[in-house]
């Protein structure tokens, strides 16, 4: 008896990323085995529909749900993906790409679907922040403040983001947080607090280098006030992976954490900034995602390197 074929479904946000999708159906024809797999491409339409269609995807019983575009539309898929049967493929699109990057998945369109036709899958961690499931990072303070204005740039990719991190992080007054998890209450005077799930927030910039999506807690980072002086060495820091090495940085793994700040504000789950209030829970929840892995996964070591004169140079014309 022929085995049945699994079933994919490809959900692509049009308008996201920086990357064209035109040569996606023609792709899809060259690189997915059509003796093993049926496939179809479903366009969202407005926000939140990239959701919807995921959900109908589980309740249909599909194999793979792909989210093509960036980290927004895989938020909105891997979302609807929760603890069920149906995997969530990437084809990343985006300009940071952050579960992509982790799970080692290729920038490259046609061998994104190559990984994709293999079929492997594995489960992975995600995190929940006031009900809002994210599965790289979330953050208050800083790195919600710098989500809000890259969202409002006119031009995305690694230079806005690098360019908004510094240029704003001059003029950025820390909050106080009190912070309660397994161990006990802490109160911190702090820049930003991150919850990771996902060892970076992408583009390579790994605020978490020893993050696990499969340990069932989140590396929490509390970056401490620092002055212009310091900043450069902490922009290099967060793409070279030495972040936990320096000074202003204090981190703890934890299951589950409730956060009290002085003033509502941003937060961001996944670079998405939504507003939230003063009181915030954090969880996770384990091994509740199941996500297509690339199985000769091996992470690009030259970007953080070549990102040293980048920083450089954006200091420079920022300060001057």
């Amino acid at each position: 008896m022929q085995n049945e074929k699994k079933t994919i479904v490809f959900i692509v946000n049009p308008i996201s990323g920086t990357k064209s999708k035109a040569q996606l159906p023609q792709l899809i024809d060259q690189c997915i085995d059509l003796s093993r797999f049926s496939s179809r491409i479903v366009q969202t339409e407005y926000a939140g529909h990239a959701a919807e269609i995921a959900k109908q995807c589980v309740a249909d019983g599909i194999d793979i749900c792909v989210a093509v575009g960036g980290d927004g539309t895989v938020n909105e898929v891997a979302r609807s993906l929760v603890h069920s049967e149906t995997a969530l493929g990437i084809v990343p699109c985006g300009s940071g790409n952050g579960l992509a990057r982790h799970l080692c998945l290729p920038m490259n369109m046609k061998k994104a679907l190559d990984i994709i036709n293999l079929g492997q899958t594995d489960h992975f961690d995600f995190g929940v922040i006031n009900d809002q499931p994210f599965f790289c990072t979330c953050g208050m303070g800083f790195d919600a403040f710098v989500s809000l204005k890259f969202a409002e740039a006119g031009k995305r990719g690694l230079t806005t983001y690098v360019e908004n991190v510094l240029k704003e992080g001059l003029t950025y007054k820390p909050d106080t947080y009190t912070v309660e998890d397994e161990s006990g209450t802490h109160q911190y005077k702090a820049f930003l607090i991150a919850c990771a799930n996902a060892a970076q927030y992408g583009n390579n910039a790994y605020i978490a280098p020893g993050a696990s999506m499969q340990d069932g807690v989140m590396d929490v980072i509390v970056m401490e006030p620092f002055n212009v002086i310091e900043a450069p060495t902490l922009a290099v820091d967060l793409f070279a992976k030495t972040l936990g090495n320096n000074s202003h940085i204090k981190t703890f793994q934890a299951r589950s954490i409730h956060i009290h700040r002085e003033r509502e504000g941003a937060v961001h789950f996944d670079g998405d900034p939504i507003r939230m209030g003063t009181d915030i829970d954090v969880h996770m929840e384990h091994l509740g995602l199941k996500c297509i892995i690339n199985p000769d996964a091996v992470e690009d070591e030259a970007r953080p390197n070549r990102m040293v004169n980048a920083i450089s140079s954006l200091m420079d014309k920022i300060i001057v």
